[in-house]
C-alpha cells in the first residue's frame, strides 16, 4: 500500500464512481481499477460492492475511508511541517541577553511580535554577560546575543551586529531624587576619590570596560570596594551608602528608594544595546529573526523622522 493507492481509494469513495474518480485523478479507468484491486488484496478485504450500475462502500470500506482520510491529512501536515523547517518557520533559536536588556520596553515587544508571526519557532532565553555571549556565539552555544558592548567595541568579521536601543551611563549615589529638580551633572574627573560598586571585570562585561575606559581617560582608576553581578544589587548597596556606581540610565525605571541618578560630563557616556549573530550562520529561522529586527528598526527610524519633521 502506498499514498497513491490511498488517494485513488478516497477519490472512488467520494464519487462512488470509477469513471468520475478517474477523471478527477486525470488517469484512465483501468489503472485505477487495478490499483484498487491491489489495495484490497493487500488489506485482504473488499472495499467496494460493484455492480454494472453502482459502486458502494462495504462496511470495511467505510471504516477504511475514515482512516485513509486521517492518514492523508497527517501526511499533508508532515509535508507542510518539513517545508516550514526548510524556510525557517519551525525550529528553535537560542537567545542570550545582558541584565539591562529586559528593561527596554521594545525587548518583550520584539520577542512577542516575532513569536506571534512565527509560532513554530521556539525562543530559548538565557542571561549572559557581553563577554560570555561573544564566546557562546563563537562556540555555537547560542544563535543570537543582545549585548551591551564596550565604548570602542569593534566586532570581528565573523560577527554581524545591529544596534537596537540607546541610553547613557549615569552616576548613582545615595539620596532621594526630586522629580521637580534637575540635579547638577557631575564632571567625571571629580569621581577619582569615590568608592565604587561595580561588576567584576572577570565577567567580560562591556559595561565594566566602558566605565574603566572613561575613568582612565579622566586620569584615574576606579577604587572598587565591592564587586557584584547584578545591577539591582548594585543599586541596593548604593542606597545603603556603601559607595557610588555608574550604571545605564535604563535602570532608572527599576531603581529602589534611596538612590539618585546624576548625569556625567566630560566623558563619552553614550551606550547601546546591540544584537549580535555569527555572520556565516545562515540558518533559515535565524535569518527570519534578523530580518524581523531590521524591519522593526527601519519602521522605528521612519516614525522618528516623521515626528522630527
Amino acid at each position: 500500500m502506498d499514498f497513491r493507492q490511498l488517494n485513488y481509494f478516497v477519490a472512488v469513495a467520494q464519487t462512488l464512481s470509477f469513471s468520475k474518480a478517474a477523471q478527477r485523478l486525470h488517469i484512465s479507468q483501468p489503472p485505477l481499477s487495478q490499483q484498487i484491486k491491489l489495495l484490497e488484496q493487500d488489506l485482504n478485504v473488499q472495499l467496494f460492492d460493484r455492480t454494472r450500475r453502482s459502486v458502494a462502500l462495504t462496511h470495511a470500506g467505510r471504516l477504511f475511508y475514515r482512516e485513509a482520510l486521517a492518514i492523508l491529512e497527517r501526511y499533508a501536515g508532515a509535508k507542510e511541517l518539513c517545508a516550514w523547517t526548510l524556510d525557517g518557520k519551525v525550529g528553535k533559536l537560542r537567545l542570550a541577553f545582558t541584565a539591562s536588556v529586559p528593561l527596554f520596553e521594545d525587548f518583550p515587544k520584539l520577542i512577542q511580535g516575532f513569536t506571534r508571526l512565527y509560532p513554530g519557532i521556539e525562543i530559548d532565553l538565557q542571561h549572559m554577560s557581553t563577554g560570555e555571549q561573544i564566546i557562546a556565539l563563537n562556540d555555537n552555544d547560542i544563535d543570537i546575543g543582545f549585548l551591551r558592548p564596550a565604548l570602542n567595541f569593534q566586532p570581528p568579521r565573523s560577527i554581524q551586529t545591529l544596534a537596537l536601543w540607546y541610553d547613557e551611563l549615569m552616576l548613582v549615589t545615595a539620596g532621594q531624587e526630586d522629580s521637580s529638580l534637575v540635579p547638577e551633572p557631575v564632571p567625571i574627573d571629580t569621581l577619582a576619590d569615590e568608592d565604587f560598586i561595580l561588576f567584576p571585570s572577570a565577567l567580560g562585561c562591556g559595561l565594566f570596560e566602558h566605565i574603566s575606559s572613561i575613568a582612565t581617560a579622566a586620569g584615574f582608576v576606579p577604587r572598587i570596594v565591592q564587586q557584584v553581578r547584578e545591577n539591582s544589587t548594585t543599586l541596593a548597596l548604593v542606597a545603603a551608602g556603601l559607595g557610588v556606581s555608574i550604571v545605564p540610565s535604563i535602570y532608572r525605571k527599576s531603581s529602589p528608594p534611596g538612590v539618585a541618578f546624576r548625569a556625567i560630563t566630560g566623558a563619552r557616556v553614550d551606550s547601546r544595546i546591540v544584537m549580535a549573530t555569527m555572520a556565516n550562520r545562515n540558518m533559515a529561522s535565524l535569518q527570519l529573526f534578523r530580518d524581523y529586527c531590521h524591519e522593526r528598526q527601519t519602521a522605528a527610524a521612519g516614525t522618528q523622522n516623521r515626528q522630527a519633521g
